[in-house]
């Protein structure tokens, strides 16, 4: 891989939430066409990282590159959707389905009137999860799980080439949860990179290239995940990998943490 092929490049980075530090020197790369998830306990400093990455949050120390630039003049944000973690389509503000993902197209259009391309982007976005007979409904109507599959059209409305997607599954409903697999497991066919923050990998897992946990703020593990580890390249199983790491609750621990400290399980991590 070139540095061309390095979609986020995070090194030593801190952040911190008021007076309180939550990242302690981060490193963490993602290169075009990976899936990366990032797992930890609550408070561990995964959404942190995330909205570091979309500049939510400013960093207090280290770097930042997304497409090999800097994060500071970055400009072409619509190569990034971003969903974030557990909120509503709306925000509070009356507004349609159609409202809220056509949203999404604004990195594009920016003050051009939105044509046809526009609408009948913002159709195949909402298609894609399954709420296009929803369109014209107001987004007050809908249950979590379907606000949820919203903001993941109203990302993807702009074709971003990054996904960036804070717990996607959490407080959603199973036909949703089967949703938004199949959404992302398209996005990923068409060759998007993407970052997820997850509580546990769960029906996200056989998607997944790299697994990097965070603990306090640290990063105490990155490597393969066991299901990437499962597939060689012609899409059979990989022996020696599955040996290695593949088998439930396998321990792991980063090459750079405490080594007093307990070992990192693929599982549940809470």
């Amino acid at each position: 891989m070139t540095d061309q092929d390095t979609v986020i490049s995070l090194r030593a980075a801190g952040a911190a939430l008021g007076a309180r530090t939550v990242l302690r020197g981060v490193d963490l790369t993602v290169r075009r066409g990976e899936v990366v998830a990032l797992l930890g306990a609550n408070g561990s400093g995964k959404s942190t990282a995330v909205r570091a990455v979309v500049g939510q949050v400013p960093l207090t120390s280290g770097e930042l590159e997304l497409f090999g630039t800097p994060q500071r003049h970055f400009k072409d944000w619509s190569r990034i959707g971003y969903v974030p973690q557990r909120t509503t389509a709306a925000g509070g503000v009356p507004a349609t389905v159609r409202e809220i993902v056509a949203s999404g197209r604004l990195s594009r259009t920016k003050l051009r009137w939105p044509g046809k391309a526009d609408r009948d982007a913002v159709h195949r976005a909402l298609d894609l999860v399954g709420m296009a007979d929803r369109a014209r409904d107001s987004v007050d109507a809908l249950s979590g799980g379907q606000h949820q599959r919203v903001l993941i059209a109203r990302a993807l409305v702009a074709r971003p080439e990054l996904l960036i997607m804070d717990e996607p599954m959490a407080g959603v409903d199973l036909a949703s949860q089967e949703v938004l697999a199949e959404t992302l497991r398209a996005q990923v066919a068409a060759g998007a990179t993407v970052l997820l923050v997850l509580h546990e990998l769960g029906p996200l897992e056989p998607l997944i290239d790299r697994a990097v946990v965070l603990r306090d703020g640290c990063v105490v593990h990155d490597g393969p995940s066991p299901s990437s580890q499962l597939r060689s390249s012609r899409g059979g199983p990989n022996p020696e990998a599955a040996g290695q790491h593949a088998l439930p609750g396998h321990d792991h621990v980063h090459p750079h943490a405490d080594p007093a400290a307990e070992p990192v399980r693929t599982g549940l991590l809470s």
